[in-house]
C-alpha cells in the first residue's frame, strides 16, 4: 500500500462522524419548523412571513413589509412558543423578523 492510500477516510466514516457528532451547525430536526410553520402561525401570517434559517435556537423569518413586520415582533413570543410545543421540544429560543423576499 502506497503513502497516498493510508492517508484516505472511507466515505462512511466521514459521514457517520458528520451525522453522529455535534458538529453539524443545526438540528436535522429543526427541520420539522418549515413543516409547521403555516399551522402554527396561520394563513394571514404565513402570506407575509416564511422562516429562512435557524441556528443555534434563533429562527430568522423574512417577512413581507413593515407593517407586518411590526406586527410579528409583538407577537413574537407566542409565535415562538407554539412552535416549540408543536414540534414538541424548546427548538426555538428566539426569533428574529427581518425585512425579505416572501
Amino acid at each position: 500500500m502506497d503513502k497516498k492510500q493510508d492517508s484516505l477516510t472511507p466515505l462512511k466514516d466521514i459521514i457517520s462522524d458528520l451525522l453522529g457528532g455535534s458538529g453539524l451547525p443545526f438540528n436535522p430536526a429543526d427541520g420539522r419548523i418549515w413543516e409547521v410553520w403555516d399551522k402554527v402561525v396561520g394563513p394571514a401570517i404565513a402570506r407575509n412571513a416564511q422562516p429562512s434559517w435557524i441556528k443555534k435556537g434563533r429562527l430568522r423569518v423574512d417577512v413581507s413589509d413593515p407593517i407586518w413586520l411590526q406586527e410579528l415582533e409583538f407577537a413574537g413570543e407566542t409565535i415562538r412558543e407554539k412552535l416549540n410545543s408543536e414540534l414538541g421540544r424548546e427548538a426555538v429560543e428566539r426569533i428574529e423578523f427581518r425585512l425579505g423576499n416572501i
